[in-house]
């Protein structure tokens, strides 16, 4: 079994990093992240040791508890690192959404997000790719369905399965993806099936594209992936 491309965090570039980090510096600006980029390092420095200095940089447990920072700050512009895959992207757009609603004009996305299904092209149209089959990622699947990996099936015919988290689930997976190489059958099956459903959480994706287009997006490692990332369309 071999991991990757990697979390939404590993995945994010160096210049990336370093943005956020010198937006920390910035005059009258609130930074708000979850806990997980805080020990990233940049280039010189790293937004715990920033926040160590006396920069103003909030950890917080959803967009919301940014989107409250920043109706209490009127006077600051807050700034929420929107790091992640299509597990947290919605929930980022329904953030942007209530801001736009509570006329809340302070408050503001770095928008870092990678889109999975693009990458997965990505790495099975690399020279010498070696792979017998793909778990794909349960959270992920429970937003997008298992429909949004079709076209990325259809394409190069490799066994797909999707994957919940209990050792169970991944067991369930893996022997699947088994049968179907033993057998020479390739096909795209669920095996977390309670909780992910042929077409995913539309209300969830319905909002992530109202906020959100797809652009190019960097990824560490890999480089440059066509219409992987999101970015925050002009209406908003």
């Amino acid at each position: 079994l071999i991991s990757g491309p990697g979390c939404p965090v590993c995945v994010t570039t160096q210049r990336e990093i370093d943005a956020f980090i010198e937006l920390s510096k910035v005059d009258d600006v609130v930074i708000t992240t979850f806990g997980d980029l805080m020990r990233v390092p940049g280039t010189k420095s790293s937004l715990q040791k920033e926040r160590a200095d006396g920069r103003d940089i909030r950890m917080v447990y959803s967009t919301f508890d940014a989107l409250e920072i920043a109706r209490k700050n009127p006077g600051k512009k807050v700034v929420f690192l929107g790091v992640g895959f299509e597990t947290t992207a919605p929930t980022i757009a329904a953030s942007v959404c209530s801001a736009r609603q509570l006329s809340i004009n302070n408050y503001y996305i770095y928008s870092a997000h990678k889109l999975v299904p693009p990458a997965l092209d990505a790495l099975m149209s690399m020279d010498d790719t070696r792979i017998d089959g793909v778990i794909l990622p349960g959270h992920v699947s429970l937003v997008i369905g298992t429909n949004a990996y079709r076209p990325f099936f259809d394409r190069h015919r490799i066994p797909c399965v999707v994957a919940g988290f209990e050792p169970a689930d991944l067991l369930r997976a893996i022997s699947m993806l088994v049968v179907q190489q033993e057998f020479d059958s390739p096909k795209l099956e669920n095996a977390y099936p309670r909780a992910v459903t042929p077409d995913g959480n539309r209300k969830a994706k319905e909002i992530m594209h109202e906020v959100f287009k797809p652009v190019d997006a960097s990824w560490r490692g890999i480089g440059t992936i066509l219409q992987s990332g999101l970015e925050i369309k002009n209406e908003f």
